[in-house]
């Protein structure tokens, strides 16, 4: 069937126009914490000398995901706020499906990985620097964006070739499968199922890796002494509570056929807003080695300015 639609009008979080004015501000704020709370992390660690084991890399590299993650949804979210008709060219769907899915699978893959890494540092402290050699680690990041891609092209793949028809409407914020599979004028049962399989089924598995991950990390501490379980439970508990923010609402919105719910719009803020926002708080906040990286750094940057400025000669 022939493909009469050439472009979407997203519906949005909210029709009202004061709820909208409301959003425009609190999620342009979200945004710039998202921008500058991820780049003050990847600087700090590439700043600082002592930032430089496998966690703080995979650190590093999450903050630049999360950076390009929420850049895909959240400037078109903002932008819409002040929109009387929130348009998106049918290219501009794909292309910002493809990247949400890319970015968000690779995501899941890096959390798993930093899992287990943790599960390394912990349970096996004297192998640690053997196993996690940077070799590995590289290797470990080139396959989270192999994973992304595989999955976002399978879901790009199976979304494109599909006739769309009018009434154009998305019931979102952003172009995702099931609110597009929703608007296709064929059987979408085995594409719904597919989809179901390819994103669903990651979140989960991830998920119950993850879970017992940190199940095996935590039943471990008891072999710790008490200053080192008390460092490792506070790194781990960060991880944790990335792991629960992201994938509890993953699992609810993919893990199913293709329907959708009313909820499906603040369930997803969740995962391409808030986690992206609250990463670099709970690193930086949980992390005493981040906390004082970031201020050796940040209060050197303002010392070093001072300085400059006392010893310029006056013009």
């Amino acid at each position: 069937m022939e493909n009469n639609v050439t472009e979407f009008i997203l519906m949005g979080l909210s029709q009202n126009k004061e709820v909208q004015q409301l959003c425009f501000f609190l999620f342009l704020l979200f945004y710039m914490i998202i921008m500058t709370g991820n780049f003050f992390i990847i600087i700090t660690i590439q700043r600082s000398s002592n930032l430089n084991s496998p966690m703080y890399f995979f650190l590093s590299f999450l903050s630049f995901v999360d950076i390009c993650y929420s850049s895909v949804t959240a400037p078109k979210l903002i932008i819409d706020f002040q929109a009387k008709v929130k348009r998106i060219s049918f290219d501009g769907c794909m292309v910002q499906l493809f990247f949400v899915h890319l970015l968000g699978c690779t995501e899941i893959f890096i959390l798993t990985v930093m899992a287990y890494d943790r599960y390394v540092a912990i349970c096996k402290p004297l192998r640690y620097l053997t196993i996690m050699d940077w070799k590995f680690c590289s290797i470990l990041v080139v396959f989270c964006w192999l994973g992304g891609f595989v999955h976002t092209f399978i879901q790009t793949v199976l979304t494109v070739q599909l006739p769309f028809c009018v009434p154009n409407l998305i019931d979102h914020y952003f172009c995702d499968v099931h609110p597009l599979l929703k608007l296709a004028c064929t059987d979408t049962y085995v594409v719904g199922l597919i989809a179901m399989a390819n994103s669903g089924m990651i979140s989960l598995s991830s998920f119950v890796i993850l879970v017992g991950s940190y199940t095996v990390i935590l039943l471990s501490f008891k072999t710790h002494s008490s200053e080192g379980r008390h460092k490792a439970l506070s790194t781990c508990a960060s991880h944790i509570t990335v792991v629960i923010l992201y994938f509890v609402p993953c699992i609810f919105i993919y893990l199913r056929p293709s329907t959708t719910f009313p909820e499906d719009k603040m369930v997803a803020v969740f995962y391409t807003v808030i986690t992206p926002m609250l990463n670099p708080l709970i690193y930086s906040l949980r992390n005493t080695e981040v906390k004082n990286a970031m201020k050796r750094l940040w209060i050197k940057r303002l010392l070093g300015r001072t300085t400059w400025g006392l010893i310029q000669p006056p013009l």
